[in-house]
Parts: C-alpha cells; sequence; structure tokens
C-alpha cells in the first residue's frame, strides 16, 4: 500500500479507530478526549489527543488523574508517533508504566487475493444480541456492568458493520469478528475463536470473509491492530497480505 504521507495516513487510521469503538462516556477537554467504560478496554478508557492544546500539559495532566480517580479507574494516556516524544517523558517522571503496545497493520485490497472459507461463515449488517452475546462467552466476559454497558457501545459505532461469526453443530458461536466500514477502509475487529475449535482454521476463515466482502465493495484497504508479542494472530495477519504500519502503546498510572 502506498503510503504518501505517513503522519496523515497514521491520522487517517487513529480516525478510524475512534470511530470504530465508542466508549460509554466522552469528555473533551482543551484538544484531549478523556474516554470512559469503567476499564473495559485500555483504547476505551484513555486520554487521546486530538487538536491543539491552550492550558499548560502539567495542568492538563493533572486534571486528567483527577477525572478518572473520580471514575475510580486508573489514568491511562494512549501513545501514538503522532505526540511529540516530550509529553511521554512527563509521564514518566510521573511514574506512569507502559501497558498493552500495539501493532497496527495494513492491507492493499489491490493485492489482495480472494480465498473461499472451508467453514460457513455467516455475515450480518448489523451487530446483534446473539453476536454480542457470543462476544461475551468466548471473551469470558463476567462482570455484570460490562455486560449491561458493551451492547450499547457496539449499537453505538456509527459505521456500517459486517458481524461475522460461525457456530458448531448444536448453533453455539465458536468464532467471530467485525468489519468496521470508514470511507474506502475496513477496519478488522474482535476476532476470537473457542479453545476447543482452535487450529481448525476458524479465524482465517472469519478474516478471509470480511475482506472478500470488502473485495466485492471495492475497498481501498483494510488495518488493524493487534497487541504485540500475539505471534499466532500476527502470522496469520500476514499470511493474508497485511504488513506493519506502525504501534502505538499505552501510559498507565495505577490507583493506589
Amino acid at each position: 500500500m502506498l503510503i504518501k504521507d505517513e503522519s496523515a495516513a497514521i491520522k487517517m487510521i487513529e480516525d478510524f479507530s475512534l470511530n470504530a469503538w465508542p466508549s460509554h462516556q466522552i469528555q473533551y477537554y482543551d484538544g484531549w478526549l478523556l474516554r470512559f467504560s469503567y476499564f473495559y478496554t485500555h483504547r476505551t478508557n484513555s486520554v487521546e489527543q486530538l487538536g491543539h492544546s491552550v492550558l499548560p500539559i502539567d495542568e492538563k495532566i493533572d486534571f486528567c488523574e483527577d477525572a478518572y480517580h473520580h471514575w475510580g479507574t486508573p489514568c491511562i494516556f494512549k501513545i501514538t508517533p503522532l505526540l511529540d516524544n516530550d509529553f511521554e517523558k512527563r509521564l514518566i517522571n510521573r511514574g506512569y508504566l507502559t501497558q498493552h503496545i500495539t501493532e497496527v497493520m495494513l492491507l492493499d485490497f489491490n493485492m489482495y487475493r480472494r480465498s473461499d472459507p472451508p467453514v460457513f461463515v455467516l455475515l450480518e449488517h448489523t451487530i446483534n444480541s446473539r453476536w454480542i452475546n457470543g462476544l461475551f462467552a468466548l471473551k469470558g466476559t463476567t462482570s455484570a456492568i460490562h455486560r449491561q454497558i458493551v451492547p450499547s457501545m457496539y449499537r453505538a459505532i456509527p459505521k456500517d458493520t459486517l458481524a461475522a461469526s460461525i457456530q458448531n453443530d448444536q448453533g453455539q458461536i465458536v468464532a467471530i469478528g467485525l468489519g468496521i466500514l470508514d470511507r474506502s477502509y475496513m477496519g478488522i475487529y474482535a476476532i476470537h475463536v473457542h479453545p476447543h475449535y482452535r487450529g481448525r482454521g476458524y479465524a482465517r476463515a472469519v478474516c478471509s470473509t470480511l475482506l472478500n466482502a470488502g473485495k466485492d465493495m471495492s475497498l481501498e484497504g483494510a488495518y488493524l491492530q493487534v497487541v504485540y508479542g500475539n505471534t499466532i494472530a500476527k502470522k496469520l495477519y500476514t499470511s493474508l497480505g497485511f504488513q506493519d504500519f506502525y504501534q502505538y502503546w499505552f501510559r498507565v498510572k495505577e490507583l493506589f
């Protein structure tokens, strides 16, 4: 995939990511977005910098720490290549630690070659309760508050979606995935396979079905995010044609 302006491309993918994964609550503060979702994920429970800052940086960090302390969760800042290095140094000096290094990968649909999955993958245009309950089961989500707020977060996604799932003979969902369309790109999210069904190519089948749909829609590209060190997932995505683009991570200050 030809990237003429790397910073502009990173900004575009970061915009896609924000659209794809709404938070339960959002507070805008002098160019910073404070996202809160009862610590469901780091992405939906962190500070992201979107615009120009006017207030002193340390004053703003203090404000964020107070806000997340009020919410009862750690204060988390998302660190991307778009930020000035001095900002992360400020967080380090305050005792923030690195968590969840994530690799962002891109796929050029002009280079993608279709493949027919060996198992039937149901593709739906709505994120319904059956799919969400399958997500909870595959992730082992037991938190009552998460089971309450997460469905509304998924249904608040402002973009068209493709919800993929594979069922076993008993009708139980054993693999899922989600494609989120934004401009001429598809984001691949929520790839999960039941432990008893791993090694059967189900993750590949889900991804291929979503990518085939993107190819049919003449999209320009696809992107995804994989946690650093997840070598099995990285090998799969690379074999599908995804290439490394950039990394982001989180700086976290735990509650005391």
